[in-house]
């Protein structure tokens, strides 16, 4: 009898060091956001004690303000270091597919699917909405998406594909925007034909595949 390996326990990163290391991000992007975060605590705790002066309850105005001014300390830093994020990865290969593999829920994405020798490259990505095929690069990847496409419907016949270009030109999406583009894509396939578009396309990756034989199971083809 083989004994039961036991399962490795998760390495959970500490929430101290997470936010030491966003904020060392957001840091080399806006220098100036630990003097911001310090005014704003500031300012918020000095409102709060002068208002306590005001009622003549200077401490407790104090103390009731110190969490509110940790908050809106920490609010802001999250918007900053949100952009800040998006602002460091901005213009690096493969920025999009970071951006597309951070989505947490509902969809699945394999990156670099296809690659040229000038780094422009196409991801895909499965969700609700079918498959997304997402552009990096110049004009060159507007074939190698064509290209993509052509074994997508092959694959996951019926399937719909939508085509995603990363760029700040006409008819792209800037990176920044791009979860939520994908987030205000209409659901068009059920869970269950999801997951059978998944798998159909899970050994597919970037290389050219025998094409499985047979239909797609019944339902999956979207009208």
């Amino acid at each position: 009898m083989f004994k039961k390996k036991n399962k490795e326990a998760k390495i959970k990163t500490p929430r101290f060091q997470t936010f030491r290391d966003a904020y060392n991000v957001t840091k080399a992007v806006k220098p100036w956001i630990g003097i911001a975060l310090i005014a704003i605590f500031l300012v918020v705790l000095v409102v709060g004690i002068s208002l306590g002066f005001i009622f003549d309850h200077p401490i407790y105005g104090g103390f009731v303000t110190i969490p509110l001014a940790a908050l809106a300390a920490m609010f802001f830093f999250t918007r900053i270091a949100g952009s800040a994020a998006y602002s460091s990865i901005e213009g690096q290969i493969g920025a999009g597919a970071s951006v597309l593999m951070a989505i947490r829920k509902g969809w699945t994405t394999t990156p670099a699917v296809a690659v040229n020798r000038q780094q422009d490259m196409v991801h895909r990505s499965v969700g609700r909405a079918g498959i997304v095929l997402t552009g990096e690069g110049g004009f060159a990847v507007r074939q190698m998406i064509q290209d993509e496409k052509r074994k997508s419907e092959r694959f996951a016949p019926g399937v719909p594909i939508i085509e995603v270009y990363v760029g700040d030109g006409d008819g792209q999406v800037p990176i920044r925007k791009l979860q939520k583009h994908l987030a205000k894509l209409p659901k068009k396939l059920s869970a269950h034909q999801m997951r059978e578009v998944r798998a159909r396309l899970k050994a597919v990756g970037g290389m050219s595949l025998p094409i499985p034989k047979g239909p797609m199971p019944k339902g999956t083809k979207i009208r």
